[in-house]
């Protein structure tokens, strides 16, 4: 699984890449996790509220930071 966590260095942003990371690895997925700070590249992704979550391509969570338990059930899908 490819997951990149958009933002650029707000205290949001840091929150999501920390939740992600806990997340993938109480799950226990094989996941590479990237942080994109680059804002042309963030807009590649047509994201303009960060922080937001791409998983394999697909922008599945923008402008806010969920619960573990949320974004565990999101991974799941």
């Amino acid at each position: 699984m490819d997951i990149k966590v958009l933002g650029t260095g707000c205290t949001k942003c840091n929150n999501l890449l920390k939740v992600t990371t806990e997340a993938v690895n109480e799950l226990g997925i094989d996941a590479t996790i990237t942080k994109v700070e680059d804002f042309p590249k963030i807009m590649e992704f047509g994201v303009m509220t960060t922080p937001a979550l791409v998983v394999d391509g697909k922008v599945i969570l923008k402008g806010s930071v969920p619960k573990l338990d949320e974004l565990k059930g999101l991974l799941n899908q």
